[in-house]
């Protein structure tokens, strides 16, 4: 059974919450901690129980004696599968406690999605979301509403892929932009760099606990960003080691916590196009800088360009009309007025269907009108009404 006492709570979370935070908040980010120690990212069984019966109430069912079946009919999972789980989470039982000491004493502290600043996007993984998240630095660079941008790629980055990240992730910046990326080598420490250069913000996201900052080439740079402005975070409790199952279950976070992802280099089986992939599916906007057709660095680039119908991205600009932040170019008519039927082709894709909330999103029009002109262009045959949504036709 795990001690749930008062005592044992505020040992816990001493150091990790504000003074300000209420014994209900406290007991419940304690709950979410020790959640965080029990299960590997991304566990969706223990993310459907505790979205069942809440953090504390689900570390009840783990004590009592009929555990299995509780899990299996509030989790909605089959007998072994919540057999399996509880028994694997029943291992880690001891690991709370040290993880929470460990972070006390780096300085780490601990965001929960009850808490005002958790980063909306990260409720779109459903049962696959944090528990909670460890972190190092300023928290309000991950509250919603920040415009942010993934900036990932290859960790043998050209100096062609390092000049590119450099200028977009700087110019992102310099206009408020928060720059999210991993922390690697090559194109995810070129990003963090160059918005630290121009005085803006960064995220770095972790694989492995935010007090053992890795790779350790990068460790200074991991130091300074909590101390600029930004922030180090993790999903995987102190002392956790960053391992590879733990890089790819990171990645999703990465895309989910960002407005938009771009990736600038890879190589075909680079680890960024498995970020790319969280991003697509999310329906997050995709973009990925070409490069060289001779170059290895760039065949995954160019992968993403042809199967993911990422959009080209060229310069800074680009990455804003991936967010919305910039228009595009509006034509006018004979009489002066805003060209409607432009406004939506532009916004519509000849190689991916977008519905008609997308639409919407992308040309600001009204839904009504947006409808209306999607309908005179279909019967002009400049768009085509598809299963999935519109599609523009090339001409």
């Amino acid at each position: 059974m795990i001690d749930l006492s008062d005592r044992a709570v505020i040992e816990r979370t001493r150091g990790l919450v504000g003074d300000e935070t209420s014994a209900h908040e406290r007991a419940d980010v304690d709950a979410r901690m020790i959640w965080s120690a029990l299960t590997e990212p991304g566990d969706a069984v223990a993310g459907a129980l505790i979205a069942s019966s809440g953090p504390r109430r689900a570390l009840e069912v783990l004590g009592s004696s009929d555990a299995a079946p509780l899990i299996s009919a509030q989790a909605e999972v089959d007998s072994q599968t919540a057999a399996v789980s509880l028994e694997r989470w029943r291992a880690r039982r001891g690991d709370a406690p040290a993880a929470s000491a460990a972070a006390r004493r780096s300085q780490v502290h601990v965001l929960t999605p009850e808490q005002e600043g958790w980063p909306e996007g990260l409720r779109d993984l459903g049962p696959h979301s944090p528990h909670c998240l460890w972190f190092r630095g300023d928290a309000r660079v991950l509250s919603p509403g920040r415009s942010s941008v993934a900036l990932v790629g290859a960790r043998a980055a050209t100096a062609y892929g390092q000049d590119v990240v450099t200028q977009l992730a700087g110019e992102l910046a310099a206009d408020g932009a928060v720059i999210v990326s991993g922390g690697a080598y090559g194109i995810d420490g070129m990003a963090h760099r160059a918005a630290l250069t121009v005085g803006g913000a960064t995220v770095a996201w972790l694989a492995g606990g935010v007090d053992r900052p890795y790779p350790a080439g990068n460790r200074q740079l991991l130091e300074s960003i909590p101390q600029r402005g930004g922030a180090v975070v993790a999903e995987a409790p102190c002392g956790s080691a960053p391992t590879k199952w733990r890089f790819l279950a990171r990645n999703r976070l990465i895309a989910a916590a960002s407005a938009a992802t771009v990736v600038v280099e890879a190589g075909w089986r680079s680890g960024s196009i498995n970020t790319a992939g969280h991003a697509a599916a999310l329906g997050r906007p995709l973009g990925a800088v070409p490069g060289p057709v001779t170059s290895a660095a760039s065949a995954g680039c160019h992968r993403l360009l042809r199967e993911y119908a990422a959009d080209c991205v060229t310069s800074a600009s680009d990455v804003r009309e991936l967010w919305g932040d910039v228009g595009r170019e509006e034509t006018t008519s004979s009489e002066g007025r805003t060209d409607d039927a432009t406004r939506v082709l532009d916004a519509l894709s000849s190689r991916v269907d977008r519905d008609i909330a997308e639409v919407v999103r992308r040309c600001g029009l009204s839904a009504d009108r947006c409808a209306a002109v999607l309908g005179l262009l279909a019967l002009e045959g400049r768009a085509e009404r598809r299963t999935q949504g519109w599609r523009a036709v090339r001409r």
